[in-house]
């Protein structure tokens, strides 16, 4: 059969998981359209389980067990699945910002790359020593174009008051990325607060971390490390972390003060006064 895409079950726990999906459906003698029919999920949704490029949310998983007769198996193999970190294909932020509807950022040192500008990219990329500098920050340019969307995801980001202090590419720099924070003043899509110092110690202590929520498939929890990459669709996790960020997002200032915060950084440490005439992108 055409356009088959060949299974790797030893790649990962998810993989795995896929493919044991595809072995009992094809067993069961049911194409991707009828499970999904079966399953209240499209053809195109159990297709991309299969393949791991989805991850389903809980509630799926019994339905597809009792539709394929696996007696459990499948619920219990997805326990396991889902407590291992997700591919490292998958963890790429472009992908999961691309296809989530809400993005929660708790960002303690920089400005997240969503916002930035492209000197503030540069600074923050060139000490990465990227081979080719300028393609790195105009793949984070192209990152941004979902806020432009028709249909955006809703992207709530908390800073560290820290984060507006780190002088980041020099005074100008600053003065620019500062500024273009408050530029999404008035955007229905795009939250910025800021957690002030007063607030001491808080429940983003731990480090940066970012949640996605997708519409047909579970929430990722996801962090970066030194090496790489931390991302996890296991809900104990993900629920934790929900319930941290709710903790930081209530000990942040307002969006409206933030705005006055990061005005007012502005003008006493960049000296440079915002324009109040100033209005959102477009």
């Amino acid at each position: 059969m055409a356009n088959i895409k060949c299974l790797d079950p030893g790649a990962s726990p998810l993989h795995f998981f896929g493919a044991e999906v595809r072995r009992l459906r094809e067993q069961a003698g049911l194409t991707l359209a009828q499970l999904g029919e079966i399953v209240y999920l499209t053809g195109s949704m159990i297709g991309q389980i299969e393949t791991a490029a989805k991850t389903p949310k809980d509630e799926h998983i019994p339905r597809i067990d009792t539709a394929l007769g696996a007696d459990g198996a499948l619920v219990r193999l997805w326990e396991m699945a889902k407590r291992q970190r997700l591919p490292s294909w998958y963890q790429r932020i472009a992908h999961l910002e691309a296809t989530a509807s809400e993005i929660r950022v708790f960002q303690a040192q920089l400005v997240h790359g969503l916002l930035q500008t492209p000197h503030y990219a540069r600074a923050v990329l060139r000490v990465s020593a990227h081979d080719d500098l300028d393609a790195a920050v105009e793949a984070r340019m192209d990152r941004q174009c979902i806020l432009w969307r028709d249909e955006p995801p809703f992207l709530w980001v908390v800073l560290d008051e820290a984060a507006l202090y780190r002088e980041v590419g020099g005074p100008q720099v600053m003065a620019g990325q500062l500024a273009h924070l408050l530029d999404f003043q008035g955007t229905s899509n795009v939250d910025i607060q800021v957690l002030p110092f007063r607030a001491g110690a808080h429940a983003g202590m731990k480090g940066s971390f970012i949640l996605y929520s997708f519409d047909d498939q579970s929430d990722v929890a996801y962090m970066e490390g030194y090496e790489e990459a931390w991302a996890t669709v296991n809900r104990k996790d993900v629920k934790e972390r929900s319930r941290r960020y709710d903790r930081l997002r209530a000990s942040a200032l307002s969006p409206m003060d933030s705005a006055e915060l990061i005005a007012r950084v502005m003008e006493e440490r960049y000296e440079h006064v915002p324009d109040p005439r100033r209005g959102p992108m477009a």
